[in-house]
């Protein structure tokens, strides 16, 4: 499989886990900084939470790493949480915006 597919893969299975504050997935939401697929086939993904106290930031990155080890062809995944850059409602795309009446 093509890394380009593979990526895609990825970005569609992180389409479908959501904030449960925030009824946006967390890839519209801009909560996902990178995405990295080694030549193995191990995926690092760089990603933020919308505040660092979030009380459901274990059960997100549970769901991301649960969610994209199960496409086919990933190895394995790795999620790092940062908070730098802080995240904020300008990293939200057009289409979540638009879903939360914020445009």
């Amino acid at each position: 499989m093509s890394e380009a597919l593979l990526r895609d893969q990825i970005e569609d299975a992180l389409r479908t886990v959501h904030d449960p504050e925030i009824p946006v997935n967390i890839f519209e939401l801009g909560l996902v900084y990178s995405i990295q697929v080694k030549d193995n086939n191990d995926v690092q993904i760089t990603m933020t939470l919308t505040a660092p106290a979030c009380p459901v930031a274990g059960e997100i990155i549970m769901e991301v790493e649960t969610k994209v080890k199960a496409i086919e062809g990933v190895n394995d995944v790795h999620v790092h949480l940062t908070f730098d850059p802080t995240w904020t409602r300008e990293m939200m795309s057009d289409e979540a915006k638009l879903e939360l009446g914020w445009l």
